[in-house]
Parts: C-alpha cells; structure tokens; sequence
C-alpha cells in the first residue's frame, strides 16, 4: 500500500480550517461532483459570498426600520422601505422555499448571513457543551409556530420596524447562541433557527444532494481525518439530505462523498417507520399545513371576519369596551395610525384564535386520518409520520405560494404584473398536490395488506390532502 503523497503547505492550513482537501480518485468524477470538490477548495469565495450577503442582510432590515414610512404613491424604485420590504418577502423568501426543492439546503451553507454570523461568533466565543434542552426536538416547531404568529400580529410584511423585530432579533439570538455554545460550528441552526425544520422537510425531495458511499469509505486507506462539518452531522452515517448545509467541506473526503444526483422521490419513498421524528412530523402537519396556511387565509377569509364583527357586536352590546381598544404598542400588535393601520386587542385575539384554531383542527384533522391509515394498511414497512412525508411537496408549495402573495401584490401595484402569473401559481399548487397524492399511494402500496385495506387507507391518506387542496381552492376561486 503506497503511502499517502503529503499535502502543500496551503492545502494542509485549508484543511485544517475547513476539513480535509477531497482526493482523486481514479476514476473519473461527474461535473456535480467535480463542482462539490470546487466548494471545498475554494471555501473562502463562499465566505466572501456569505459576508457579502450578510452586509446586504443588514442594510435591508435594519435602515428601513429607522426611515418614514412610505407615502402614498411611492414605488419600489425610489423608497427604500418598500424596496427592502420586496426583497424580502417578495423575493428572498419565497425564492429560498423553491431553492430547497432543487439544490436542498445549499442557500444554508452558502448564503445564509444568520449561518454566518453564529459560525463566527461560535468560533471566538466560549464553546461551551450544547445542553440537553437545545437538543429538544421540538424546538423547529415551537420557533416556526412563534415566529409566524408573532409575525402575523405585528404586520411583518408591511412594515419595516416589525421586519427589524423578527428577523433582527432571529439573528441576535443566532449569535448569541453562537458566543456561548459549540467550536467553529452553527448550534442555532441545526437545533433553534425557526425554519431549520421547514428547509429539512423540503431537503428530502431536492435531486441535488451530497451522497456519502460507506462501503468507500471503509475500503480507503489511512486515519479518518476529521470533517468540519458546521451543522455537526456524522458524516459517514449521513443518509438523508435533510441536516446538510450542502456547503462542500466533506466533499472528496475519503472518496466517499460527492455531490450526485438522485431522483426527487428517492429519500420518501425509501423511508421506513420511525425514520422521521415526531418533532418533524408535527411541524409538517400542525405548522407548514396548519399555521402557515391560516396564516396566509385569515386576510381573505369571511369567517374571520364574521367571528371578529360577532365578537365585537358582542362587547358593545353589553357595554364591555375594553378589548376594543387600539392602544397596543407597535411591537405587540399592529400599530401604524399615521398609515390608518391599527390593530384592537379583539383583533389581536381573533388572529390567534383563526390561525391556531384552523392549525388544530387541520393538523388535527390529518394527524388522525394519517394514523388510521397507517393502521388499516398494516403498518408493516411505514408509519403516519412516513406517510406523512407523503405531503412534503403539497406543503412547500403552499408555503412558496402563500409568500408569492405578497409579490403579486408588490407587483401588481406597480403595475409591473405579467398576465397569467396567478393561474400559474394556482397550476403550480395543483401539480404540488397531485405529486403528494402519487407519493402517498407509492407508500401505501408497499404494504401486504388486502388490497380493500389498502385502497381504504389510500382514501384516508386523502384527507389532509382534501383539507389543504379545499382551503387554497376557497382563496383562489371563493374568497
């Protein structure tokens, strides 16, 4: 066995602050895996990229937090609060969501300026053990949960001062967990950031993935180097794209990973029972299915506002005035008098009773449903929560949809709307659902059961599809 040729000088400080250099193997490597190996050798480009992007990050939600609020008849153009507002949610956002249905979790590694900004901070801070309750896995929910309602009563795609809240203090709090807990890696996002669980979810779908071969990796000669990997996965055991950051630091390593292709359905339809946590299922259910999609319908809907005017007749008639009140700081509920946009405590009540109502009972409603299936069909080769990941692609367009929203809405004020954009958001929710409703009966087909029990838990499996599909019918077509 020939011993390993020594490293330059350059490539052995490289590895020692970003993992080892990838070999070369003597076979040849595909232009996917060729381009992973190029993100390993040239991590400081992505640093630069990601530090560029944090600068950018930081002018758009801090500056427009402390300008005028746009007058009317401003465009996007010429105020920068209304430009910040556009990039963000009318870009930003939804774009990212899409991102993860293609190249998975790289707008993780590459990109992201609370990714960065926690790394570094973790890197000069006191790299403290990571305690047991940030291990909690249900934190992705509870962060996802809170940060939507939270932004749902403060306004967050309207006004910059509540975007500087949320996202602002999201990333302080990236850094802060940074100082104190980990060594040159991002506890926060593998374990706290709000939308970790989301983009997890929606990695296992993406055909762009970093593939690690184990039998490669037994077969190559020498010591396991150690590899820097950010979000602390154990890389040789690594089988699912959700956790990866895709930044490139393992590829080449030991020959055994590289950046491959694998077809969208792979990773679901490979998943056997108790290969998805609880934590992830109920985010999927009760939060992107259930929160964000009352999140995104209260606006449109007529029973929020037959409830709130109810509620309302209500007080006043037994003279009960106090919750009619509209003088809740800005920070609590919406609170913009000079924009004729103020919230009343009823209205911050009526928010959180429609959103969290419409999450239990439409999480609850598809929780029960997936359960049942599950146990008609056996249960033999899958859970709920495996069927559940059946919806992964149903859900993620309903988030990409539900944020386009509000570009449509930019757009269309601006005059700047092309024809046909909102059917083709509506065909794009269709063809989502239509691909969950194929993935779910792949899954229930794996089961031995009768084909009467299969066929009875396929129905069953319909039903959250039915839920979500019915509710974005009312707001295209109804509302």
């Amino acid at each position: 066995m020939n011993a390993p040729t020594p490293l330059p000088l350059l490539d052995a400080r490289r590895s020692a602050a970003f993992g080892p250099a990838p070999s070369r193997p003597g076979r040849r490597r595909s232009a996917l895996a060729r381009l992973g190996d190029a993100m390993q050798q040239h991590r400081r480009v992505i640093l630069g990229i990601q530090w560029v992007v944090v600068c950018v990050y930081l002018l758009l939600v801090v500056v427009p937090a402390f300008l005028p609020l746009p007058k009317s008849g401003e465009r996007i153009v010429s105020n920068l609060a209304l430009f910040a507002q556009f990039a963000f949610w009318g870009i930003w956002w939804p774009f990212v969501i899409a991102s993860m249905f293609v190249v998975g979790r790289a707008w993780c590694g590459v990109f992201c300026p609370e990714g960065a900004l926690t790394e570094f901070a973790s890197r000069h801070g006191l790299g403290r053990s990571i305690p047991r309750w940030i291990r909690w896995s249900g934190w992705p929910f509870v962060a996802f949960a809170c940060t939507t309602i939270y932004g749902q009563l403060i306004s967050v795609y309207e006004y910059s001062r509540a975007a500087l809240l949320i996202l602002g203090g999201s990333t302080v709090l990236a850094v802060a967990v940074g100082l104190v807990y980990g060594r040159n890696n991002r506890v926060w996002c593998r374990y706290l950031c709000p939308v970790s669980g989301v983009f997890g979810l929606l990695a296992k779908v993406a055909p762009v993935h970093f593939a690690v071969d184990p039998e490669q990796w037994k077969r190559h000669p020498g010591r396991a180097e150690r590899i820097d990997c950010a979000p602390l996965i154990d890389v040789r055991h690594m089988t699912s794209a959700s956790d990866c950051h895709s930044c490139g630091r393992c590829s080449g390593h030991r020959d055994a990973v590289a950046l491959e292709l694998r077809r969208p359905n792979a990773e679901i339809l490979s998943a056997g029972p108790r290969q998805i946590g609880n934590g992830s299922a109920i985010l999927l259910l009760f939060g992107m299915l259930g929160l964000a999609t009352g999140a995104f319908q209260w606006t449109l809907s007529p029973w929020f506002v037959a409830m709130r005017q109810g509620a309302a007749q209500w007080l006043v008639e037994h003279d009960s005035f106090l919750l009619l009140r509209d003088d809740a700081p800005w920070w609590l509920l919406t609170h913009y008098p000079e924009a004729s946009d103020v919230f009343t405590w009823l209205d911050g009540i009526a928010i959180l009773v429609y959103i969290g109502g419409y999450a239990l009972l439409a999480g609850g409603l598809s929780w029960l449903a997936l359960r049942a299936a599950a146990r008609v069909a056996g249960a033999a080769r899958f859970d709920w929560k495996t069927l559940a990941l059946g919806l992964v692609p149903m859900a993620g367009a309903g988030l990409f949809v539900g944020l386009s929203m509000t570009t449509a809405t930019q757009l269309r004020a601006e005059g700047w709307l092309p024809a046909g954009v909102d059917l083709l958001r509506a065909l794009l929710l269709g063809g989502a659902v239509l691909w969950s409703v194929w993935l779910g009966l792949r899954i229930v087909a794996r089961s031995p059961a009768a084909f009467a029990r299969r066929t009875t838990a396929s129905l069953l499996y319909l039903v959250p599809v039915a839920v979500f599909g019915g509710t974005w019918y009312l707001m295209y077509f109804v509302w």
